[in-house]
């Protein structure tokens, strides 16, 4: 079995579960720690994940799913988002399924008091905000969805996926070219669009991907101009992130996705560019997660 089907039906269990449950002004997600003044409660979850399964062999280490006490509004609907999807869980069993872990990480709602997520390298934690579920939210809401708790679901998957991106990079000491934040953007879309051992991809999983492509825009709609501080930034601006999600989603299988291609959507001149963009990214994510599954 290669590395990329590997991944793939390692990682695929999850996201599909997950597709069924229910950034803000640039740059919308940072991935350095942010202090927080948020109390840890003990975890939600009917079924919490198991560390003593993590300790095995080389993956001593497991990830630790908690929710911190919310108090503000905001706070308290993305908590609720989070709770009703049993996301953190989820989440956690995903990895712990999947990565050898050389120590415990911590996966943290937390009210942050702005939308953000974050990998946080210091404190060995991943933090998903709830502001930042409360705010996608608002957008798909806006957008007119049918179930924007769904999409809104959809959207965190894929924020999750990035920081693991930063994550495993920091973790492994994984050699990478470019921008680390377009790096990241690659491993969310490589775990969500790599097809499982039946050589498939889920729709839903596409959908998560297109979704979070959504939320991109709606954030670069929200920003208005930018100005060079902007584009100098540590992220694309969000509108060349969704454009960069779609292309990766026709890239892997344009004959299923060419609703992505005009009218509103990729140029085709960037479209015609996306399955070999797709075929490298695939690639070299395979190479570089290949020994760090079980």
């Amino acid at each position: 079995m290669t590395d990329c089907v590997r991944t793939g039906a390692a990682f695929l269990g999850l996201v599909v579960l997950l597709s069924g449950c229910g950034s803000h002004p640039d740059q919308p997600r940072e991935s350095t720690a942010s202090p927080s003044t948020a109390q840890a409660s003990p975890a939600q979850s009917d079924h919490p994940a198991d560390p003593s399964e993590a300790g095995k062999g080389d993956s001593p280490g497991s990830m630790i799913p908690r929710y911190d006490d919310a108090t503000s509004p905001e706070a308290k609907t993305g908590r609720d988002i989070q709770e009703q999807a049993d996301l953190l869980n989820h989440l956690s069993t995903s990895v712990n399924n999947t990565l050898k872990l050389p120590h415990d990480i911590q996966l943290v709602g937390k009210q942050c008091d702005t939308a953000n997520a974050y990998w946080d390298p210091g404190d060995n934690s991943v933090v998903l905000c709830y502001e930042e579920a409360t705010e996608g939210l608002e957008i798909y809401t806006k957008a007119g969805d049918a179930d924007p708790r769904a999409s809104t679901v959809n959207g965190e998957i894929a924020t999750f996926y990035h920081e693991l991106g930063h994550m495993v990079i920091s973790l492994y000491d994984l050699p990478i070219t470019g921008r680390e934040e377009d790096v990241a953007d690659q491993l969310s879309a490589y775990i969500l669009l790599t097809p499982g051992p039946d050589g498939k991809v889920d729709p839903a999983n596409v959908q998560a991907v297109k979704d979070s492509a959504r939320e991109f825009q709606g954030y670069a709609e929200a920003a208005g101009e930018l100005d060079d501080n902007d584009l100098a930034g540590g992220h694309s601006p969000n509108k060349v992130r969704a454009f960069n999600m779609e292309c990766w989603v026709y890239g892997s299988n344009p004959a299923a996705n060419g609703d992505l291609v005009g009218d509103g959507h990729l140029p085709q001149s960037r479209a015609e560019l996306c399955e070999d963009e797709w075929d490298k990214l695939s690639h070299a994510w395979s190479q570089l997660l290949g020994p760090h599954l079980k």
